[in-house]
């Protein structure tokens, strides 16, 4: 049997009809429809966490016009636990049969729920994770086909190395980015430029820790590089008020929260923790995807981001390294100071921050600064 015809599959199961809320509807509605399974429960609460965005793209997709209906499988023990389930669902469901229930997710291969599983020749599998793709790319998805994930993919390449940053950014309904003020900026405006993309929220503390250096570097190099540097911020924030409280202490522009740019940005990225810092070079291509760690080791030092200018650094610190000498006895302190290097330490001297060399003690939690060495109290 054609498992991918499911007008057939439930008539040889003995299936007379779909339900629509309380109405009967009968199985000739899916044909000639892009269908897919959803196999869900009410008590999964990733099922129930998954349904209000299901909707929203059914909803969408119907006004669109597009042939899709969803057919919902439960996995429900009880025929009242799936009525309370499929209320909350604007497409059909088979009637409630924990025998045909199982023998469909059997059938469909189905081992873990929420699933949804397109039936088309070309549709993407339970392995290959459709839910996945929804996520990613909503309404865009359609019509789950895997020739339309190998096109989304190809979408995401050509705006992550194609070098315009107004494809990267904007879209067809926003050209603009937000100020801090609320003014909007153009796209535009970046052109030529490099561009840190800043992925954060406010509910983080590490990303809070790392927004205030990102500031200082940031004011640092407005002074002399305003021309040739922006950051953009990219929310991960879980509402609209963290949003604007996060943003009220940045002084650079950002994405509007309700656009899907910021999402859109995080897969083509793939952004899998915050903070992170994206580098776009003035050609509009990334040059680092590993901004956050050369802001914390070099500051406003590491313009413009570059391998070269990175090496330079590195050669730098190696020759001041080499003009230090291993080891000192300062008059402060009682033991035998090595020199060490660090990505931070606070000296114990003048209670500054310090980066990379230091002076430091094995015996106890002592450092210093170099030219803090030798000072008498």
């Amino acid at each position: 049997m054609d498992s991918g015809n499911i007008v057939n599959v439930l008539e040889s199961e003995g299936v007379e009809c779909l339900l629509s809320g309380e109405r009967k509807i009968p199985l000739s509605s899916c044909n000639g429809k892009t269908v897919c399974l959803f196999f869900s429960a009410n008590w999964c609460r990733p099922c129930k966490a998954l349904t209000p965005q299901l909707v929203r793209l059914y909803d969408t997709l119907r006004i669109e016009g597009k042939d899709l209906e969803i057919v919902f499988v439960s996995f429900d023990r009880d025929e009242d636990k799936f009525n309370e389930h499929f209320k909350c669902m604007p497409w059909l469901a088979v009637p409630f049969d924990v025998n045909l229930h199982k023998r469909l997710s059997d059938m469909y291969h189905v081992d873990r729920i929420p699933s949804l599983i397109p039936l088309s020749s070309d549709g993407i599998g339970i392995e290959e994770d459709l839910i996945g793709l929804i996520e990613d790319y909503g309404a865009e998805a359609f019509p789950f086909t895997r020739k339309r994930r190998e096109e989304l993919k190809a979408i995401d390449d050509a705006k992550r190395e194609g070098g315009k940053i107004e494809e990267l950014l904007a879209h067809q309904g926003r050209n603009y980015l937000m100020s801090r003020d609320g003014r909007e900026i153009s796209v535009s405006d970046l052109v030529g430029k490099t561009i840190g993309l800043y992925f954060g929220a406010h509910w983080s503390p590490p990303c809070r820790a790392f927004t205030s250096k990102l500031i200082e570097a940031y004011n640092e190099l407005m002074t002399y590089n305003d021309q040739f540097f922006e950051i953009i911020f990219v929310s991960t924030d879980r509402d609209l008020k963290e949003f604007e409280l996060n943003t009220s202490t940045m002084p650079w522009r950002a994405i509007p929260y309700h656009d899907k740019t910021r999402q859109d940005l995080c897969r083509i990225f793939n952004i899998k923790e915050i903070p992170a810092l994206v580098l776009i070079g003035p050609e509009g291509k990334a040059i680092s995807t590993n901004g956050r760690a050369l802001i914390s080791l070099y500051g406003a030092k590491a313009f413009p981001f570059t391998e070269l200018r990175i090496k330079e650094l590195e050669t730098a610190l190696g020759k001041e390294g080499e003009a230090l000498p291993p080891q000192v006895k300062d008059l402060k302190h009682d033991h035998l100071l090595k020199l060490d290097m660090a990505k931070a330490y606070v000296c114990d001297f003048c209670k500054k921050q310090g980066r990379f060399w230091a002076f430091s003690c094995d015996v106890c939690d002592y450092d210093l600064h170099p030219t803090c060495v030798d000072k008498s109290f």
